[in-house]
């Protein structure tokens, strides 16, 4: 079951989000981000922290000031930014959570400002999670979104479908080479940029990713 809070924002404002406790805790923590176009009580988002928490990760989801506001578009990436930075000091401060090892991540755009945090100064910071990289818009392959990518420092984990019109997996691969971090890209066959496989095993392949997720943030 989660457990909501509130958290201060820089700028005076305040968004939500949810605690998912560990049901047998590894003294682990994700702070897991929403996509561009639905909030932390989207089913994507809530199957992945209810599934990470079943696996013994503790897990926190949040909104980002335009969606906790109800607004359509999203943030410039320094509001996002920031607003990822709050989420993560007020989890950390909660108590049974500050000594933690940390992991931070997140479905499309959220995963990708993960990557931001990842090429800024996080403390603690032990990997990152992507679920979907928004690589370019949609039939604009010329408009990457790889330029801080050489200054992660940090493991990263890349889960992305074959069919993800937003970068397939071998589209990653001349990027993949600019970066000195660990980089693991998984490539889920036949989904979607959600993740998504529309077969009978759609549920068994996205268990199959959460399974992913949980033993790669444990090994690291």
């Amino acid at each position: 079951m989660n457990r909501p809070f509130d958290v201060a924002l820089a700028d005076g404002r305040s968004t939500t989000a949810d605690y998912y406790a560990a049901e047998k805790p590894a003294g682990t923590l994700f702070v897991c981000a929403h996509g561009a176009g639905a909030g932390q009580t989207h089913p994507f988002m809530v199957k992945t922290a209810t599934g990470l928490a079943a696996r013994g990760i503790d897990v926190v989801t949040f909104d980002f000031p335009y969606m906790h506001a109800k607004r359509g578009a999203p943030d410039k990436a320094p509001v996002l930014e920031s607003c990822f930075h709050r989420v993560i000091e007020a989890s950390r401060a909660r108590k049974g959570l500050g000594g933690h090892r940390l992991f931070i991540g997140g479905k499309s755009m959220g995963g990708r400002m993960a990557t931001h945090l990842g090429a800024q100064d996080v403390a603690g910071l032990k990997g990152i999670v992507v679920l979907g990289y928004p690589l370019h818009p949609p039939g604009q392959p010329d408009k990457l979104r790889v330029a801080h990518l050489s200054a992660i420092t940090v493991p990263v984990l890349i889960v992305q479908g074959e069919k993800d019109t937003f970068g397939a997996p071998d589209e990653f691969k001349p990027h993949l080479k600019t970066m000195t971090a660990p980089v693991l890209l998984q490539a889920i066959a036949g989904a979607d940029h959600s993740l998504t496989v529309r077969s009978k095993k759609g549920a068994d392949v996205f268990d199959g990713i959460l399974t992913l997720v949980a033993d790669w943030i444990r090994a690291e």
